[in-house]
């Protein structure tokens, strides 16, 4: 139920962006730190931002040439102040993005506050220049492009008024957005929207992949993968031969129900514990070291082989057997103290098979959010203490438990392969932050697909490890585990040749990795292109996906439409905007998309955020908000704004090179359906053909 209403909570507010085409998703405001600073003093100018809920702003110091567009202010110079240092963030949340990124970047959510500090070289400080920043949505994707000016006078001479600076937004992941300001006194608020980002995380949250996920929805996730985990854990002959044990135990105590439950209790206790001290160890900073260093990473790597190796059964994880004594010595204490002792004896006794379980769920969780190593032990441990504490009370079910046998190690190796296939990932990490080049996709895709042959062998019966009992037949479940398991393999062999792949696209390195990629892999014949210019403006650093040849200049663009005869395809992007790479990779990419792009539109890719600066002679005073467009990105969002009225991307528009007004359908923006972009295209063409 939800899900429902958020689904058409989100659906409805995406409606009404739709419709009402500007965002206003942040208002900044300024004003100095001292109310009247002497001559030779230093004083701040804070900048502070209040951002709606959902949405969240970039922040200023990580690297431009990551891809989203980083917060900057630009002072204009005069004889009153002089600039002491850059701009400083204050207390941003980081994040690292593996899927789209590919690095680490900074961001606020619900409030922003950055700081310049300056130093008076005269009586009447005045101090004035213009910001440019980038706000995105958690919720519908969309980006804004947020700039404005300011202006602030000492205390001698401030008025002490705000006033509100009107932004351009638009209803598309990557919104862009243009701010009207009169700019006259001390304080100026500005509205900006944000992008749909990986960081739908509250501001001491660390999330890993670029998704509008609700962070409750992963974390309810991954609760029941970490359930599933202590299922399998219950599983493995280190504890499944307990449980008979265990509830003999109770069923001879007085009050064993009572203490049935109490033993429950004490295991999840026990391990809740170990995940809260990994909580409170793994702050959001640890957590990101934790994510993005090499050397994490490469220890978790290795500790994940060495896990895996144990559960194939070259050698045995065991805790000093003196420690373990000693804790059970305790359990015979009776009472309360002594369930919760036999508890932890439980947990000494099993780590063996458990160890490797638990230890890849809190290595994983430390990575995320700061709740999550607690909530993966919270699951951990109570698909673990449900079937002692449910035997325990209803000790006739025993009868109905399949016996202790060699199944039970087969579950162990099974996980021991899993072990192995996992701790490539964090290789692969450290590999792309690094780029070593060690483990290419094509790399990494043979090894999978070895790795999960080898289980699907072991399955059948045809590789024997130590501590395997012969397998004579294979019964009805291991042949099916072994169908699975071999259509997964046979779904990644396309992988080695080029093929996307996208339902693995979290786990393995990006296309762009690959060596080899087979001609034919997601291609589409190529039509003649009748005068195609050899080179078109600006692509000698800016590129359309999927081999498309396009353009990235309008006017270069409708011209060559013109001569072909064919409407104009108007992509508003963003280098920042994640769900644009997202349009292009899992809808541009379809063939029947990828097909009409190409044969039936002229392509323009027009980027709202490139800082390249044009020619003099072609800045322009913006008949929308009175401000001098000088730049590529400051131009083509002033177009959208202008002509399209919408300030947001990704958003695109289908267009008659012969007519400068109106489109030849509704401008659509971030929208995963394949069958609706068809639909999108077909009606432009079938409007264009009309005329």
């Amino acid at each position: 139920m939800k899900k429902i209403f958020l689904s058409l909570f989100s659906l409805f507010i995406f409606s009404i962006a739709v419709n009402a085409q500007k965002i206003v998703p942040a208002k900044w405001s300024w004003s100095f730190s001292k109310a009247n600073p002497a001559v030779g003093q230093t004083v701040d100018i804070i900048f502070k931002v209040s951002i709606i809920d959902d949405w969240y702003l970039y922040s200023s110091d990580f690297s431009e040439d990551l891809g989203p567009t980083v917060t900057s202010i630009k002072l204009n110079p005069n004889s009153s102040f002089e600039a002491v240092g850059g701009l400083k963030a204050i207390n941003p949340s980081k994040k690292f993005d593996k899927e789209i990124w590919n690095g680490e970047y900074t961001y606020f959510k619900h409030n922003a506050e950055f700081r310049q500090t300056v130093k008076v070289l005269k009586e009447k400080l005045l101090v004035d220049g213009a910001y440019t920043s980038q706000s995105c949505s958690d919720i519908t994707g969309q980006c804004v492009m947020v700039s404005g000016v300011f202006k602030l006078e000492s205390a001698s001479t401030e008025k002490k008024k705000t006033e509100e600076v009107a932004l351009k937004t638009e209803q598309t992941p990557q919104d862009t957005l243009a701010t009207k300001s009169t700019a006259k006194d001390t304080a100026v608020a500005v509205t900006s929207t944000p992008l749909v980002d990986s960081t739908s995380a509250p501001k001491e949250e660390i999330s890993e992949t670029s998704t509008p996920a609700v962070p409750e929805q992963s974390l309810f996730a991954f609760f029941w993968v970490a359930f599933g985990a202590g299922l399998l854990a219950l599983l493995t002959p280190c504890v499944y031969p307990l449980i008979p044990m265990t509830v003999s135990f109770f069923t001879k105590q007085k009050g064993g129900r009572k203490l049935a439950f109490l033993y429950g209790f004490s295991i999840v206790a026990i391990y809740v514990l170990f995940g809260t001290l990994i909580a409170a160890l793994a702050g959001p900073g640890f957590a990101n070291w934790l994510s993005t260093h090499w050397f994490p990473n490469l220890l978790f790597f290795v500790i994940f082989v060495f896990f895996g190796i144990s559960f194939l059964g070259w050698f045995e994880i065991v805790l000093p057997s003196d420690f373990v004594n000693k804790i059970d010595a305790q359990s015979d204490r009776g009472g309360i103290i002594g369930v919760f002792f036999m508890a932890f004896t439980l947990v000494l006794v099993s780590f063996s098979c458990t160890g490797p379980v638990a230890g890849s769920i809190l290595i994983a969780s430390a990575q995320g959010e700061i709740i999550k190593p607690v909530i993966g032990m919270l699951g951990f441990s109570l698909a673990f203490a449900i079937p002692f504490t449910l035997f325990a009370i209803f000790p006739q079910w025993l009868k109905n438990l399949p016996k202790s046998g060699g199944w039970m190690n087969s579950v162990k190796v099974i996980l021991g392969f899993l072990e192995l296939a996992l701790a490539l990932k964090f290789l692969s990490t450290a590999d792309q932050v690094y780029h070593w080049g060690i483990l290419d996709r094509e790399v990494y895709l043979a090894l999978w697909i070895v790795i999960f042959s080898l289980i699907g062998f072991y399955l059948l019966g045809k590789i024997q490890l130590p501590h395997d009992s012969k397998t004579e037949k294979v019964n009805v479940p291991r042949m099916l585990l072994a169908i699975l398991v071999f259509a997964f393999v046979v779904y990644m062999i396309p992988g080695m040749f080029g093929a996307p792949l996208k339902a693995l696209s979290g786990w393995l390195p990006p296309l762009t990795t690959q060596d080899f990629v087979s001609s034919g892999a997601g291609k589409v014949e190529e039509t003649a292109d009748a005068g195609f210019p050899a080179k078109p403006k600006y692509s000698e650093f800016l590129t359309l996906p999927h081999g498309i040849k396009g353009f990235f200049d309008y006017e270069e663009a409708v011209a060559y439409a013109k001569k072909v005869n064919k409407p104009i395809f108007i992509d508003f992007t963003g280098h920042g905007c994640v769900n644009c790479r997202k349009m292009e990779e899992n809808v541009w990419s379809h063939p029947e998309v990828l097909k009409r792009l190409k044969e039936d539109y002229v392509v323009v890719a027009l980027y709202v955020d490139d800082k390249s600066e044009l020619p003099k002679e072609k800045w322009y005073i913006s008949k929308d908000d009175g401000q001098e467009k000088t730049s590529m990105g400051d131009q083509n969002l002033d177009f959208q704004i202008v002509r399209f009225n919408g300030n947001a991307q990704p958003y695109y528009c289908l267009v008659n090179p012969n007519d400068d007004k109106g489109t030849l359908a509704t401008p659509k923006a971030f929208d995963s359906n394949v069958d609706n972009f068809i639909a999108f295209l077909e009606e432009g063409k079938a409007k264009f053909a009309a005329k």
